[in-house]
């Protein structure tokens, strides 16, 4: 009677086997990756963690505008791979932006402001982006990617000039925002914002002195920052315009090092 049995519903010739455009069913393999057993859209990819990555990022007010710089060191892990890396851009003519973290999140971001450059300029209708807008637009972007589990890995500093003013403010990959006359982000956190706010308190900035002090800050940096690099990039922003410098590098000096004793 077995016999029969199996002659009236006999197995499939292939069992478990491979169907076309799929991959082949292992047996007590519950989980089948073939095109055809899942739709489309469930294969997404999140930013579990950043790859290529960027460190710290100095801003500082002065009396009649703001100054932002960033080295060109693109991390990638502890290894020292891509060195050319510019995260200072100008969005328009009183408006710059910094950026630290995944360098792949902030091109993204990037093309985007860029793009709405363009609309804008397209529209014809006079009316420019002004830093506290695009501060706020920030907020609510990472927030956003945030809030959906995907965030970009990033902290942005904008800085520009609102009403004759200077306006200094940063955003964090959590869409926490804030202004200050002192930003820094990343390790320079930790380290230049002491000896920045020590300059402030003593009273107004020029625009001189406070380029001195931000490259103050960058050597400091250099020196205690493992993913710093001596090449960076300082842009000003006043009511004339935004500027930003060539790539400039740092004339650091390592003599003393054979004194320092880690304890």
């Amino acid at each position: 009677m077995a016999f029969m049995g199996d002659t009236l519903s006999p197995a499939p010739l292939w069992h478990n086997g491979p169907t076309p455009g799929a991959f082949y069913n292992f047996p007590a393999n519950s989980s089948n990756l073939g095109p055809a057993s899942r739709p489309l859209q469930d294969f997404r990819a999140h930013s579990a963690s950043p790859i290529t990555t960027t460190t710290s990022v100095i801003a500082v007010k002065f009396d009649k505008g703001c100054v932002i710089a960033a080295d060109t060191l693109g991390s990638y892990g502890s290894l020292a791979r891509f060195r050319d890396c510019p995260r200072v851009m100008k969005v328009n003519d009183l408006i710059m932006l910094g950026s630290g973290g995944d360098y792949a999140d902030f091109q993204y971001l990037r093309d985007i402001i860029e793009q709405k450059i363009i609309d804008e300029q397209c529209l014809g209708d006079g009316l420019n982006l002004k830093p506290r807008s695009l501060h706020c637009w920030l907020t609510r972007v990472l927030y956003n990617k945030r809030s959906k589990m995907d965030p970009l890995w990033n902290n942005y500093v904008v800085a520009g000039i609102q009403d004759g003013e200077p306006f200094l403010g940063a955003v964090d990959k959590l869409g926490t925002a804030y202004e200050d006359a002192a930003i820094a982000t990343g390790l320079g956190a930790y380290m230049a914002t002491p000896l920045i706010r020590d300059a402030t308190e003593k009273g107004p900035l020029d625009e001189e002195s406070a380029k001195a002090l931000v490259r103050k800050c960058m050597e400091v940096l250099f020196y205690r920052d493992a993913r710093s690099f001596p090449r960076y990039q300082l842009g000003v922003v006043t009511a004339a315009g935004v500027t930003i410098d060539d790539t400039v590098e740092l004339k650091h000096d390592w003599s003393l090092a054979h004194m320092i004793k880690m304890k």
